[in-house]
């Protein structure tokens, strides 16, 4: 049986993945801060959660031997540079040294779409950052660059039908940015189906969806199938940068900081210059077609299997 160190399983993404890799008859090692964070996962067939600091280089490397791929979701969207700087970059290089020493040469490694060295946010330039050092490090290297990713358990369009329940209004920085909203499932897939490989055509994709949204529109979207629309209010950029900074102060992860919104600085659409997941053999999931069955009211649609029911898998 093959296995996989999925690093930053227990997150919305990595769940969807543990998944993926289980019906693959993968053995899958998920390390976490807490054993309780991947109640989720754990009960899973062949899932093994070990408690671990992977920032540790020396717990890093007993996690990495024994492994066929590496996989790494882990990353942060809110936060100082220093704290970017630790999680996209730092640990990139933690895991290209244990990887080295381990012996373990196929890396899976999920970035962001728009991760430039010239991008106009902290968050898209350690992104890329991080890709450089893998890129330089010799591994047999596959880079998946996703738009936003919605599903049933997002914290996007679920996120945005929950304020719409409590506020009359929705006032909103960065209603003009552009997206290509990306199926979770249609991601997971990717991810377990580079596992499989021992290298890809291209060392990078892009994951978008079929369809292209303003900020304004997703936002109307999940107000109307959650049935509570709002109007929405674009901010110009003096206010919504107030607005992030009051954000980012509120206790707990901010709904949206200055990052955020110098991300959305730059349209997260296809560049039309990498190959997309149908190079890859998906055909991404319209976003139309699989937000209603868990925004909206159709009862047990809105579990994963309903999911998968409604998009034919």
């Amino acid at each position: 049986m093959k296995k996989v160190l999925l690093l930053g399983g227990t997150g919305f993404v990595g769940r969807h993945v543990c998944e993926k890799m289980v019906r693959q008859q993968w053995r899958v090692t998920v390390p976490t801060r807490r054993e309780s964070h991947a109640k989720e996962v754990k009960p899973l067939p062949f899932v093994d959660v070990i408690e671990a600091d992977v920032q540790g280089p020396a717990a890093l490397a007993q996690l990495v031997a024994g492994h066929d791929v590496v996989v790494n979701l882990i990353a942060v969207l809110h936060g100082t540079e220093a704290a970017f700087e630790l999680t996209h970059v730092e640990l990139v290089r933690k895991l290209v040294a244990a990887c080295k020493a381990a012996g373990v040469q196929r890396v899976v490694h999920v970035s962001a779409l728009g991760a430039a060295v010239d991008a106009p946010s902290l968050y898209l330039r350690s992104k890329a950052a991080g890709e450089a050092v893998l890129a330089s490090s010799g591994l047999e290297l596959t880079v998946l660059r996703p738009s936003v990713i919605f599903g049933a358990d997002d914290r996007f369009l679920n996120l945005f039908a929950r304020l719409q329940g409590i506020f009359p209004v929705m006032p909103l920085a960065g209603a003009d940015a552009r997206f290509q909203p990306v199926w979770v499932e249609d991601i997971a897939d990717a991810i377990a189906h580079c596992c499989k490989l021992n290298s890809t055509t291209a060392p990078v994709y892009e994951g978008f969806g079929p369809e292209t949204f303003t900020l304004r529109q997703l936002v109307e979207l999940a107000g109307h199938l959650s049935g509570h629309q709002r109007k929405v209010i674009g901010l110009p950029m003096a206010l919504g940068r107030l607005q992030a900074w009051v954000m980012e102060r509120a206790p707990g992860e901010p709904l949206m900081s200055r990052d955020n919104l110098d991300s959305m600085r730059v349209d997260n659409v296809a560049s039309g210059k990498l190959p997309g997941l149908q190079a890859l053999g998906i055909k991404p999931a319209a976003l139309r077609a699989i937000a209603p069955t868990y925004l909206g009211l159709q009862g047990p649609h809105s579990s994963m299997q309903g999911l998968r029911e409604t998009a034919g898998r």
